[in-house]
């Protein structure tokens, strides 16, 4: 049996790699086209961020997704956990944490300027989501102090500040009015929700 030529040995091996690599572009360039294909998934209303014009209702509680009455909020805490709604729909956007939001009274000559421009009256609402690790904000101090469970990061309500714990940033403010007795979503947060990064 005649050996092969290692020069002919060597050109095989090369025309087989260039055939591999070509193969192997030529399907990565196809996954691409067919990836920009395919629909994107549209997100499911109550997937969504509270949108302007939602009403805020009720998260938890035999009066859940019922619109929260600001004048019934207890002045000076504790908040409470509500949702936003799409008015027309009556979809509660509780699918997504992100929504999850918290409602307080505050005395409104306490309230830093910063806060209180996103406020409706003595209704301020901010993001339930914690900036550390993304927890439910949830615990409630006598001294006006929001607290997460989870590594005890703790809230200023009043300056919208961080006071103690690891959180990198304070809780993002959600605009609000009123109309009709009601709270309304008046713009987008005021920062990114939860963890960033």
């Amino acid at each position: 049996m005649e050996r092969e030529d290692p020069k002919v040995q060597k050109e095989r091996r090369l025309m087989l790699t260039l055939i591999g690599t070509s193969v192997g572009f030529a399907t990565l360039s196809a996954l691409l086209v067919a990836k920009d294909l395919i629909p994107k998934p549209s997100q499911s209303p109550d997937r969504l961020p509270p949108q302007v014009g939602d009403v805020l209702v009720h998260a938890t509680g035999h009066t859940q997704g019922q619109p929260l009455d600001p004048t019934a909020l207890p002045l000076g805490g504790p908040p409470l956990l509500a949702y936003p709604m799409d008015p027309k729909t009556k979809v509660v956007r509780s699918g997504n944490a992100k929504s999850t939001l918290l409602v307080l009274r505050l005395d409104p000559k306490r309230l830093a300027p910063e806060v209180a421009r996103y406020a409706a009256g003595e209704v301020v609402v901010y993001s339930a989501v914690c900036t550390h690790l993304g927890c439910i904000v949830s615990l409630w101090h006598q001294q006006g102090i929001m607290q997460c469970p989870c590594h005890g990061g703790e809230y200023d309500p009043y300056t919208d500040r961080v006071v103690a714990g690891p959180p990198p940033r304070p809780l993002p403010l959600l605009p609000v009015k009123a109309e009709e007795g009601r709270l309304v979503v008046a713009g987008p947060f005021t920062g990114p929700v939860g963890v960033v990064g």
